[in-house]
């Protein structure tokens, strides 16, 4: 079974999702920053693979992606790194990255390097609905790897639950219509979206992302979703706490 599977089905809310950006703070820390995280209990980690032209991403995630690609990291750089990361860490893994590096990289190719690796699941945000149903969905299922799209407030009802019967894994909810970026609370908008789509009985959990820095929004986000995706948060203590371990404490601090 999927590790995200088993996941949701042994634990039911108060999830715990942390991205972070590959090779960041340096090209080497990729496998240390996991471990790290697993340690404080983490339960699920997003890899985030440095593009560019990261349209979703705020400046936090934008800035810790322009110094991966400037220390040297790349798909093929990151797969190599992730070949034994099994012997090390055990919680369940997605990659997430936009369209074009993993294009140029191959999608068959790519998701053959995910499953050797033992990665759960994939998050392109750029990738079109028609397109994934069409061309991407039968390689990813093929290699065992969940596709897990994302919702905006402005995604309709009926989209919605396209998306709940043509994807596994869980629904990565969006928590407002903008980029990421730590947030101190939620509005009453926010929060009639969450409570909106929790309403709707869907069959695939949700995680809720965007925008998740403190327990306030952990909270917030947990009492209508599985959990809750933080993102931003982490990448600015990689950034200022004086090591990996550090920065992993501090964020379970900020949510406990």
């Amino acid at each position: 079974m999927n590790r995200i599977d088993q996941l949701f089905q042994q634990k039911k809310e108060h999830i715990l999702s942390v991205y972070f950006t590959a090779g960041y703070p340096s090209l080497d820390d990729t496998v240390k920053v996991m471990q790290a995280l697993e340690e404080e209990g983490v339960d699920l980690i997003e890899i985030g693979v440095p593009f560019s032209d990261p349209m979703a991403d705020g400046p936090v995630i934008q800035a810790s992606g322009t110094q991966a690609l400037h220390n040297g990291m790349s798909v093929k750089k990151l797969f190599s790194q992730l070949a034994q990361v099994r012997a090390t860490v055990t919680v369940p893994l997605v990659l997430m990255g936009y369209l074009n590096p993993i294009l140029q990289f191959g999608f068959e190719n790519y998701c053959a390097a995910a499953q050797r690796c033992g990665i759960d699941g994939l998050i392109i945000p750029d990738l079109p609905f028609a397109e994934y149903m069409e061309h991407y969905k039968p390689v990813a299922d093929r290699h065992g790897l969940h596709m897990i799209m994302l919702i905006t407030p402005e995604t309709s009802e009926e989209r919605i639950r396209l998306i709940d019967d043509h994807t596994s894994g869980f629904i990565y909810m969006v928590s407002s219509a903008s980029v990421t970026g730590a947030k101190e609370s939620f509005g009453e908008s926010n929060l009639a979206y969450f409570r909106k789509v929790n309403g709707m009985g869907l069959q695939n959990p949700r995680l809720v992302g965007f925008g998740i820095s403190n327990r306030a929004t952990f909270e917030a986000a947990c009492r209508e979703a599985s959990g809750a995706i933080i993102g931003s948060r982490f990448i600015s203590l990689l950034g200022s706490e004086p090591s990996i371990a550090e920065a992993a404490k501090k964020l379970r601090e900020a949510i406990r």
